[in-house]
């Protein structure tokens, strides 16, 4: 057999290589998704366990920071046995953890009622909002420099401030859920959160410049109306699956609606959630931009982002299909903006009657993204998350895509494939995990280390071990 002349072996060895393998003579190609498990430590052997809205008060993923880490240490928070906050502190370099018990104790079985962390670079503080449904919250504030010389400080009640029931003076709202703190990139502290209550509720923003917080206002609508086939609505919230900045500077919110009347829905059984919608923010969560460019609404203004404003709408869902809230969200080393989305497909129904069964049973996860020509894609992920629960959204050094499911489960997908190649990558098995987990999303750009929390499943109201667990990524 002739020899094949070297122009065409050439084109035959580029057909053959993996999928956005780089052809370049001489170049490595980027790893895809990988794991490996580093360590798994012990936060409490007893920590307080009841299920509420199918979850764990201390496993939510939607919490920002349950986990955190800044300058070389992880902190946690959570409740203990005796319903009393803890914060746990340890160096990354060390399996052991410290714990500062607080003067507070959860005040309801709501697992709503999460423990949020924040650093404010500016002065070096640890801050946590806590326990608060549609009710009051509980603020605590260390002393300053504090994460910034963890080892000269040690780790007692004295390092911490008194239990407050606002932000150093200001008062929010009697109607206060769902603390998010954001490090904005000057090292500011912002809070967000909702006014109201599901189904009629507005998204606000507070901020804390190192020596006094200020509310920035409202930014999302609760009023308008909504029709599906089946009815109307005039009330409603929007439910952020994040609110994170991007390597550029901007600040990401993908969101869904909750209607307040059960009539857009085809059966009372399910959630009256709909639309997956994205805006964005240039200048630190003042103005509020569709991903087009256009102003759509004004953070304090009397124009908000509302349900029926033109191009915020990323991926179109009517309420039969019991969209979740609250998934997740991340961007990648461009900026580009990704969601974590999950709902009942129509292949197994277009009505959704009693949402826990349904998604248990037929719910699927999905990744929508912004391609680099500014389309909005979606890709189903081919692992059912057999759960009502959420999954989670980071990304490696190389922008592979990883989604950690409820039960711990991890799945990822190559940038290379344009994040279609799904597959599981750690099955959880061993950890005996409930529901869903707190992913730390700080520890990841400093490390390459994934690490979450999680609780271990138990009965009732009997607790259970709280644990993190450490992988390395490609990095």
């Amino acid at each position: 057999m002739r020899p094949l002349p070297i122009a065409v072996l050439a084109t035959a060895l580029l057909a053959a290589a993996p999928p956005g393998a780089n052809a370049t003579p001489g170049s490595i190609a980027a790893p895809g998704p990988a794991v490996s498990k580093l360590a798994d430590t012990q936060l409490d052997p007893k920590a307080v366990y009841f299920v509420s809205y199918d979850g764990l008060v201390n496993n939510n993923a939607f919490q920002k920071n349950g986990l955190l880490t800044y300058k070389g240490y992880q902190y946690a928070a959570w409740y203990t046995a005796d319903r009393s906050a803890v914060i746990g502190r340890r160096a990354l370099t060390q399996r052991s953890w410290q714990t500062v018990t607080l003067p507070h104790r959860l005040t309801a079985d709501d697992s709503h009622n999460v423990i949020s962390m924040g650093i404010s670079r500016t002065d070096g503080r640890l801050h946590l909002n806590m326990d608060s449904h549609s009710s009051g919250f509980f603020y605590v504030k260390s002393v300053a420099g504090l994460v910034d010389d963890p080892a000269g400080h040690p780790w007692t009640t004295g390092q911490f401030g008194a239990v407050q029931t606002t932000l150093d003076g200001l008062a929010l709202t009697s109607q206060f859920t769902y603390p998010q703190f954001i490090a904005t990139p000057e090292g500011r502290l912002q809070l967000s959160y909702r006014v109201g209550v599901s189904g009629n509720g507005r998204n606000a923003l507070a901020e804390y410049d190192g020596t006094k917080w200020r509310a920035l206002g409202e930014w999302s609508s609760a009023t308008g109306t909504y029709s599906s086939e089946h009815g109307s609505s005039t009330a409603r919230n929007m439910y952020l699956h994040g609110i994170d900045y991007g390597p550029d500077g901007r600040l990401h919110a993908f969101y869904t609606w909750r209607e307040q009347s059960n009539a857009v829905m085809c059966a009372s059984g399910g959630l009256t959630n709909h639309d997956t919608g994205y805006v964005y923010s240039s200048d630190r969560g003042r103005t509020w931009r569709t991903a087009a460019g256009a102003v759509t609404g004004t953070t304090g203004g009397s124009d908000t982002v509302a349900v029926g404003d033109a191009g915020t709408v990323v991926d179109p869902l009517n309420p039969d299909h019991s969209l979740m809230n609250q998934e997740s969200q991340a961007t990648d080393s461009t900026g580009a903006p990704h969601a974590l989305i999950s709902y009942v497909p129509g292949r197994f129904g277009q009505c959704t009657t009693d949402y826990v069964a349904d998604r248990t049973r037929y719910g699927r996860t999905f990744h929508v993204f912004k391609d680099p020509a500014g389309a909005w894609k979606k890709t189903e992920i081919p692992v059912a998350p057999g759960s009502t629960q959420r999954s989670h959204l980071v990304f490696d050094a190389y922008d592979n895509a990883y989604a950690v499911m409820p039960y711990g489960r991890i799945v990822a997908a190559s940038k290379s494939s344009g994040w279609t190649d799904w597959k599981t990558v750690y099955d959880g098995s061993g950890l005996n995990a409930f529901g869903e987990v707190v992913v730390d999303d700080t520890r990841l750009a400093q490390d390459g280390v994934l690490s979450f929390m999680y609780q271990r499943k138990s009965s009732g109201t009997t607790p259970s071990a709280l644990r993190v667990i450490d992988f390395t990524l490609p990095s």
